[in-house]
């Protein structure tokens, strides 16, 4: 599964890094420019990624419990600080990248299911685990995606999670039963070799909202699937939140902290950001060399994930060599992604060359 992703993931770069301003001419491409990628050549000729960095470029995550606010608040947050805003990453994120941005068969997204986990997250069929892994892999695309524009462009960028929090989630998963040892033995391997290749946050914002306020919150939003979420669960992953995550990112980072009172106040929270020292942290450390390392590494996204696909047998997430083959086939068949503009036009179900 992690593979698929990992292609997917390569065909979500080269859209990107399609130069803008393409025209049609009676259904046609033309005049598609050239769009060259940052590479060594441009480090030896001079640029640096440092001249672009400003006291505003920053990494800032907001964290929470499932209905927490936090989608909220990281929006205002960007936009207040004049910041990059990045929506939680979810199944769906790779399709959002790529080709005409809409949603996937399920098939070719994960294979796996939000809404599945919610109804019945004891499922037989590894789907707790395969939901995981996917959007732990999703995560790890949308922050590289996220390192990419702050060290591209010097702006900052707010996310709403990110790697470094989606253990909390396992966690919860494991404690409650939900999926089995070897999977989050896999997981916490591939976590441990692909996390580490990453600039942790310079701030992590953490909002606390009670377990049965965020029971009050799930009932009044009214999803069906949501509303089946248990108290332990939810127990779980805040107890997660503030026993482990926040401490270790405490050393790495600044931490912020509210109730779900203050986080209203994003005026509050922004004042509270800029009174902050960033006296700690691998942020500090860094020069021109290591950010050009860094940025080489975030716009390879087959590098990105290519270590998320470790050949460990698990039956939730294992795909054979031949159903990989035909998935991916099937995925370069949609529109959008087997031709790059400008070599042919769809005109219906007919090919035009270009003569």
């Amino acid at each position: 599964m992690a593979l698929r992703l990992l292609r997917l993931g390569s065909a979500a770069a080269s859209a990107r890094g399609l130069a803008p301003g393409i025209q049609r001419v009676d259904g046609i491409h033309t005049s598609l420019q050239s769009n060259l990628q940052y590479g060594p050549l441009s480090f030896i000729l001079g640029e640096r990624t440092s001249k672009k960095l400003t006291e505003r470029s920053k990494v800032i995550t907001v964290d929470g419990n499932i209905c927490s606010g936090k989608g909220k608040l990281a929006k205002e947050l960007a936009e207040k600080l004049g910041l990059k805003h990045f929506p939680e990453a979810g199944i769906h994120y790779v399709d959002s990248t790529t080709g005409d941005g809409k949603q996937l068969d399920i098939e070719l997204s994960g294979n796996c299911s939000l809404e599945k986990f919610y109804d019945d997250p004891k499922s037989n069929d590894g789907n707790s685990y395969r939901l995981q892994s996917w959007l732990y892999a999703s995560r790890l695309l949308q922050y590289a995606d996220a390192l990419e524009h702050l060290l591209s462009t010097g702006q900052g960028v707010v996310l709403e999670r990110s790697i470094f929090s989606d253990f909390v989630f396992l966690e919860a998963m494991y404690s409650q039963g939900f999926i089995r040892k070897p999977c989050v033995d896999h997981y916490y391997e591939v976590k441990r070799i692909t996390s580490c290749e990453y600039l942790p946050p310079h701030v992590v914002i953490f909002v606390d909202v009670p377990v049965p306020e965020i029971q009050s919150r799930i009932q009044k939003k009214g999803d069906p699937h949501e509303m089946k979420i248990t108290s332990a669960y939810l127990q779980d992953i805040e107890n997660a939140y503030k026993k482990t995550f926040l401490p270790e990112m405490r050393e790495k980072c600044e931490i912020l902290q509210y109730s779900a009172r203050d986080a209203q106040d994003a005026e509050k929270v922004v004042e509270d950001i800029e009174y902050l020292k960033y006296d700690k942290g691998p942020w500090l450390e860094q020069d021109d060399r290591t950010l050009h390392n860094l940025r080489m590494l975030v716009q390879n996204k087959f590098q990105v994930l290519h270590y998320t696909t470790i050949p460990v047998y698990l039956p939730e997430i294992t795909v054979g060599a031949h159903q990989t083959d035909r998935l991916f086939q099937k995925f370069q068949e949609l529109p959008g992604r087997k031709y790059q503009p400008g070599y042919n036009a769809e005109v219906g179900d007919k090919w035009i060359w270009l003569k």
